[in-house]
């Protein structure tokens, strides 16, 4: 389609839910109530089996049980996380965690129980679960919904912001010539986290074999950015400790059959360096360096009977090592399990990274909230924490378009529609020249893995490699104007390595600001080994005039925070 024309839809609504992975599909269920809304949920795939909940999940992983409270969910985040959380984001989640469990069960979800009925537990802060139709029954849930309408198989790229409030989005089909003008009086970013800015352990092929989903590009990261939003915590970034080569986890392995981490003396080495999620990466990480490698987790007292249910729960979310364990006749009774670290990735849910929001989960922008992978502040959401704020967002929504029945038109003009279509259309319309998107997104992975805290350097970083890294990045920036598109397909590959990039330059303008090693790992920075006092605060940036400026914001402790606005 050389002509690179695209047929142009005009939509309204009231909401636009932009993303239908787990947050965006609780949102949507829960605006179902709200009958006198009309809801748009876009997605880029299809809800049915899109997001981080795709393939399934064997646990979820945060509930509350044993006789512990909220209040101790919020104290193990803040652990967990070096105390740079919010406080009136995570316990508005661990409020809310039991109770969309049970709806969940309710939907039709299987809980494993046991003889008195009570739910099968792996310590205080999971329930085990039969999690691989987790996703379609939430699809269920959202096409149930008379006032909800999904759009399937369109990528959202920007949005329509003025006064400082949210007015819509354009975007374009992934299937089709069609480019679409979405206009509504309210937005709620539930897109994933960030993946693939960094180089990945597997190469060629097998690249896209990582912890975090590759189709998770950044995308709501990126267009808040570009809107101007105040984005937080970007530097916490999220290092997963895998199973070598397949990256499959190791949670199972290490709390459901009690693994310690061991070197290759066998000597247990966990305890040495600390059990939080950033300190199990960094042993691994120093026992390599020391030359005590390769690292495992423990497997060999494990009975016959806990084998087989490892092969069973592998199979659930990572058949690939189900599958090598069968194919070199050794299972993990007979053998360690080996473990590696992954690239790093920026991803909300399990770290504190996102859009600065208010307590209920509304941004910077007025009108747009943010809900699961995007939404910063909150670590350790996982899979009911991304529902528990979808619910929290939802209800908010409604309560501001309730608020304001009549929202005046913008005193100044949205950006003009026409400069987002001739961009999807002159990358439709020009001729192949000389550079690929893969060559671009391999050049940007290699920077970011060789100059930004990548696998290569073993996850450390200093300010002159850092600087080095935001002039090659926006170099590669520079370049997107010579990539070509032969369809819709191949415009959503650009869009994914423009939001990417864009990712990458906010990231490296955090590792910059923050000015200590806060977790080991996360963020290992060179020119400051240590903690310092000074670090206990929030990391905030916004982009502006083309430059990222840094905020330092006070912790919030407890209460109810709402943004002071002009």
């Amino acid at each position: 389609m050389k002509n690179g024309k695209l047929e142009r839809r005009h939509l309204e609504t009231d909401v636009l839910i932009i993303g239908g992975g787990t947050a965006g599909c609780y949102a949507a269920i829960r605006l179902g109530a709200e009958k006198d809304l009309r809801v748009l949920v876009v997605e880029k795939a299809n809800i049915e089996r899109s997001g981080c909940l795709a393939a399934g999940v064997n646990a979820l992983n945060a509930y509350i049980s044993n006789g512990h409270t909220p209040a101790d969910y919020v104290e193990y985040a803040r652990r967990d996380a070096e105390g740079i959380i919010r406080d009136d984001l995570m316990m508005t989640i661990a409020e809310s965690v039991n109770a969309v469990t049970e709806d969940l069960e309710r939907r039709g979800l299987v809980i494993l129980k046991d003889a008195e009925g009570h739910y099968v537990t792996r310590g205080w802060r999971n329930v085990k679960i039969n999690g691989e139709n987790i996703k379609p029954l939430l699809a269920k849930g959202v096409r149930e919904q008379e006032n909800v309408t999904v759009l399937n198989h369109v990528n959202i790229t920007d949005l329509k912001v003025a006064d400082g409030a949210v007015h819509g989005a354009w975007g374009f089909s992934v299937r089709e010539c069609t480019a679409y003008d979405i206009e509504a009086k309210a937005v709620l970013i539930a897109t994933g986290g960030a993946a693939g800015l960094y180089r990945p352990n597997n190469p060629g092929f097998s690249r896209h074999k990582m912890w975090y989903p590759p189709f998770n590009t950044g995308a709501g990261y990126a267009m808040g950015i570009r809107a101007g939003a105040e984005m937080t915590t970007l530097e916490h970034r999220f290092v997963a400790l895998r199973c070598k080569d397949t990256i499959a986890p190791t949670g199972t392995i290490a709390q459901g059959v009690g693994a310690k981490q061991v070197n290759a003396k066998g000597e247990v080495y966990e305890t040495k360096y600390g059990l939080t999620t950033p300190q199990r990466i960094f042993g691994t990480v120093e026992e390599n360096r020391k030359g005590n490698g390769p690292c495992y987790l423990d497997t060999r007292h494990i009975t016959s009977e806990q084998q087989s249910d490892l092969y069973h729960a592998y199979l659930n979310m990572a058949p690939a090592q189900t599958l090598k364990w069968i194919e070199s006749g050794k299972g993990p009774k007979e053998q360690p399990v080996e473990v590696e670290g992954t690239e790093p990735y920026v991803v909300g849910g399990h770290t504190a990274s996102g859009f600065w929001v208010d307590t209920n989960r509304e941004t910077t922008i007025h009108g747009l909230f943010a809900a699961g992978d995007v939404a910063g502040g909150a670590p350790q959401k996982y899979v009911t924490g991304a529902l528990a704020e979808g619910e929290i967002a939802a209800d908010a929504l409604a309560a501001y378009l309730a608020a304001e029945q009549e929202k005046p038109a913008p005193r100044t003009a949205v950006k003009d529609e026409g400069d987002v279509y001739e961009a999807y259309e002159a990358y439709l319309s020009r001729e192949p020249g000389n550079l690929t998107v893969e060559q671009l997104e391999e050049a940007m992975q290699k920077t970011m893995d060789e100059y930004a805290g990548g696998i290569h350097t073993d996850y450390r970083y200093n300010a002159s490699r850092l600087k080095l890294a935001d002039e090659k990045i926006q170099h590669i920036e520079t370049l997107l104007p010579q990539l070509a598109a032969e369809g819709p397909y191949e415009l959503l590959k650009i869009y994914e390595l423009r939001e990417r990039l864009m990712v990458c330059r906010a990231l490296i303008a955090h590792l910059l600001a923050r000015k200590e090693t806060r977790w080991h790992t996360f963020g290992e920075n060179a020119d400051y080994p240590q903690q310092s006092e000074d670090g206990l605060c929030y990391i905030n940036s916004r982009l502006e005039h083309g430059a990222f400026h840094i905020y330092r914001r006070p912790l919030v402790k407890g209460g109810h925070y709402e943004h002071t606005r002009p």
